[in-house]
């Protein structure tokens, strides 16, 4: 049974950084394509980045350019983002996914509970 669980989230100043994990069971997470999603208060979701399976590519939404990175350890089965330089808008519960294939127009079949980010003074 695949299983997702986030944290790291919290309350942090606009300017500051934060670094979310995702650990992952139930599957051999070094196979599979891997998705951070966001969803702000009253929005819809929001994918955020990816990290493709296999090579060191990853992928961003455009306002998170430059600002948040995503990883993966494979011997730990574990995601990463990190967020630096946070922004009120980048506020949201934060969500780990994996994809059940290679590829961006695969489907995320997966997702885990959510670990909220507050960005706020």
């Amino acid at each position: 049974q695949v299983h997702l669980v986030e944290s790291g989230g919290g309350l942090v100043q606009p300017g500051g950084s934060l670094r979310l994990s995702c650990a992952a069971s139930g599957f051999t997470f070094s196979n599979y394509w891997m998705d951070w999603v966001r969803q702000a208060p009253g929005k819809g979701l929001e994918w955020v980045s990816t990290s493709r399976s296999g090579r060191d590519i990853t992928y961003y939404l455009d306002s998170v350019k430059g600002r948040f990175t995503i990883s993966r350890d494979n011997a730990k089965n574990t995601l990463y983002l990190q967020m630096n330089n946070l922004r009120p808008e980048d506020a949201a519960v934060y969500y780990c996914a994996k994809r059940n294939g290679a590829g961006l127009d695969f489907a995320m079949d997966a997702w885990g509970q959510g670990t909220l980010v507050t960005v706020s003074s």
